[in-house]
């Protein structure tokens, strides 16, 4: 419930700052000015991806954990996510996660959230103890013959 509560207050502060925008500079220049929002974080996406593939590919031929170079594409992928959504809030948003500057901070933020994680989960975990049991090993059931049907009396 709180993830769909923080997407319809996301929601309404787009439309909320579309619709400030459009007040002060007019419907047609807030059209205009989110479409070269679009296109220009469009570019810094191709931009970026590209290289942070190439990136990620000198660190696997350098036999390197590509760890910086796996949450950085994580971070673009959320940029690209964020550049296709209209609104200035979201443009905001992916263009700082594409720059850089801004993307190491948040990498690092991330990078210290998921090793918190892995070592919460790894403090939690239950062992249970049993054993296996072979179904060869199982006993045998016993054929009980009755006293009239036995040989030799």
């Amino acid at each position: 419930m709180p993830v769909l509560l923080v997407l319809l207050l996301a929601v309404v502060a787009e439309i909320t700052v579309m619709v400030t925008v459009g007040n002060l500079i007019g419907i047609l220049p807030t059209i205009l000015l989110l479409i070269a929002a679009t296109v220009l974080g469009g570019a810094l996406l191709r931009r970026e991806g590209t290289k942070a593939f190439a990136a990620l590919q000198d660190a696997v031929f350098a036999r390197r954990a590509p760890e910086r170079e796996l949450v950085d594409g994580m971070l673009i992928a959320g940029a690209g996510f964020l550049v296709i959504l209209p609104g200035f809030i979201s443009d905001v948003l992916a263009i700082l996660l594409l720059l850089p500057p801004t993307r190491a901070v948040i990498r690092r933020w991330v990078t210290r959230r998921a090793e918190i994680a892995v070592a919460n989960r790894q403090r939690h975990t239950i062992v249970v103890d049993s054993f296996v049991v072979d179904p060869d090993d199982r006993p045998q059931p016993t054929i009980v013959i009755p006293e009239s049907r036995r040989e030799g009396e």
